[in-house]
């Protein structure tokens, strides 16, 4: 298991324009009650909004986003955020405690992959709307079934999952649905819409996604904080480090980011170019076939660990890239 470094090498950037060279094969929905894939996260981090987001300066804590600031009732159980004021969609819509409520909403009755990181707190499609609602415009009120530790709740309030959907405009596609055993609304809550659509309030906003291909991303002009300097950013699929680093030389990326050791000691050689590294978590595993009664033993899968030679993996196909990290959460992040 590794705690990699990803590692972007940089060319000469155009004024209002970074293309940056990255596997992003793994999207499957731009929806952010959907989403669950690492390329994902990084767009919505940058395309939608939350309460509370982590501090990417220490990931250990967090703090405010749409959020101005938050309580935690004395039992431990009631999480109440008041929202900055004149805050707005990309949409020009207002955000209002409404969307917030609406974003939970939608995101647990969806019940897709990520919808667990809510529901763990007792909250269900049956008691969503009172368990996560507007108290007033401003007012956002979240209940859990039993008392946990603020910065567990909040650390998971910090998931795409959690982001703040534009209610509107999302209300706007819904496609009727026939209720069924599996699923019992009768709409989509704009899933099929929002797959490639986008309703967010982020730095940026989504103007484009293709599938395999690349993701456009244009500046938010109505972004509530600080606004992006560069007027866009286009990621290419680009899985193969050597296909970056062609690309990067010959100046047709800016940025390339998945090169492994061999490429990045050729960039270092390149006065054009240069290089810098920051912290990633990236997770790698060997998967037993736990029908195999042999390989289903805890014992068999820890022989499997120590057969990994882990001093050797970092002095050669992670050198420059990564670190050893026994342990399944990276470093930085709580609980660590």
């Amino acid at each position: 298991m590794t705690a990699l470094l990803a590692t972007p090498a940089f060319a000469v950037t155009p004024a209002d324009t970074l293309v940056e060279g990255f596997a992003i094969d793994d999207i499957i929905s731009m929806d952010p009650g959907e989403a669950f894939e690492l390329s994902t996260a990084e767009v919505t981090g940058n395309t939608y909004d939350l309460l509370v987001r982590l501090d990417l300066s220490d990931t250990s804590k967090v703090k405010p986003d749409l959020a101005d600031s938050w309580t935690v009732s004395d039992d431990g159980l009631t999480y109440t955020f008041k929202l900055k004021p004149g805050m707005k969609f990309a949409s020009g819509n207002p955000i209002t405690a409404a969307d917030v409520a609406y974003s939970f909403e939608r995101a647990i009755k969806l019940d897709k992959s990520p919808a667990f990181i809510i529901n763990q707190f007792g909250i269900s499609g049956d008691n969503v709307t009172e368990k996560a609602k507007a108290v007033d415009d401003t007012t956002f009120q979240f209940v859990v079934d039993k008392a946990y530790a603020p910065s567990f709740v909040l650390n998971c309030l910090s998931a795409t999952v959690a982001s703040v959907v534009d209610s509107k405009l999302v209300k706007e596609h819904v496609a009727a649905v026939t209720p069924s055993a599996d699923y019992k609304w009768d709409n989509d809550f704009g899933n099929a819409w929002l797959k490639t659509g986008y309703a967010g309030s982020g730095q940026y906003k989504l103007r484009e996604w293709r599938a395999n291909e690349a993701v456009v991303l244009e500046r938010n002009d109505n972004y509530n904080g600080e606004k992006a300097k560069l007027a866009r950013v286009i990621y290419r699929n680009m899985k193969e480090s050597s296909a970056q680093r062609l690309a990067l030389e010959a100046g047709d990326i800016d940025v390339a980011r998945n090169l492994e050791p061999n490429d990045l000691d050729a960039i270092a050689k390149n006065v054009d170019l240069t290089t810098t590294s920051a912290p990633k978590g990236t997770v790698y595993y060997i998967s037993l076939n736990q029908k195999n009664p042999n390989l289903a033993k805890p014992e068999v899968r820890q022989a499997f660990k120590y057969l990994v030679d882990y001093d050797a993996l970092s002095t050669t196909i992670l050198k420059g890239i990564g670190e050893i990290h026994q342990s399944f959460l990276p470093k930085g992040d709580l609980g660590a």
